[in-house]
């Protein structure tokens, strides 16, 4: 990907060797940083466009350093993934209160070029997303258009973004808060009762087709959405 520079974070030199690879192949431009205290010099010389970081560093973890950054103005709008061996949904939900997206390990190259790529989506880089097809839903992001068994679907345009937002992140459980910042925008003031609201609408079309158990309430945390029904 020409002209995009991403920051690993990684201190575990086998994992980021092949991190290295795996992005320079993909087209990225790569920096490199065994732990956040490099990672912060080289910052201040050279912002990236997005910092692949593991959760577990020596010294200073990933996680607190992240946290770091979304209270420095100067980094706070910083595209994060967090890269975690940590499965539970606890864990999750934390990491993504500071992060924009989390791989967990063990991963294939192919999924993590599509999560960096669905990041800097949201942050106006990136390749443009193909045809998205799961669960018998289509959605075409060149033509705006959604199909659920090949019938088209009117969708308002917030509708469509979490929808889209969904199709891209299957199977994970995502806050109200999270959901705000990822399809309205962390400049948006919405209330998070707004993000029910959308849901439940999203769901009334979803059931005219037999897909409304596709977005599931994960009570205490927020919503996951699945096509392995």
């Amino acid at each position: 990907m020409a002209n995009v520079d991403i920051l690993i974070v990684e201190d575990e030199t086998p994992i980021r060797e092949m991190l290295r690879m795996v992005l320079r192949q993909a087209g990225f431009e790569v920096q490199e940083a065994p732990d956040t205290c490099q990672a912060s010099r080289q910052l201040s010389q050279k912002r990236p466009d997005l910092i692949l970081l593991d959760w577990m560093l020596t010294g200073q973890s990933g996680i607190d350093w992240a946290r770091r950054l979304r209270r420095d103005a100067d980094f706070s709008d910083l595209p994060i993934i967090l890269l975690t061996a940590r499965g539970e949904e606890e864990d999750k939900i934390a990491g993504l209160d500071c992060a924009d997206d989390y791989v967990t390990k063990p991963f294939s190259p192919r999924e993590l070029i599509a999560r960096i790529n669905a990041v800097l989506r949201r942050f106006g880089k990136g390749e443009k997303p193909g045809i998205l097809h799961i669960g018998g839903i289509t959605l075409n992001p060149e033509e705006h258009q959604v199909k659920i068994d090949r019938r088209p679907v009117n969708l308002s345009p917030t509708e469509y973004r979490l929808l889209e937002f969904f199709l891209t992140h299957p199977d994970k459980v995502y806050s109200r808060t999270q959901l705000l910042d990822r399809v309205w925008g962390r400049e948006a003031y919405i209330e998070e009762r707004t993000v029910d609201v959308h849901i439940r609408r999203l769901r009334k079309i979803l059931a005219e087709f037999g897909r409304d158990a596709m977005i599931q309430t994960v009570r205490g945390f927020g919503y996951r959405f699945t096509a392995q029904l």
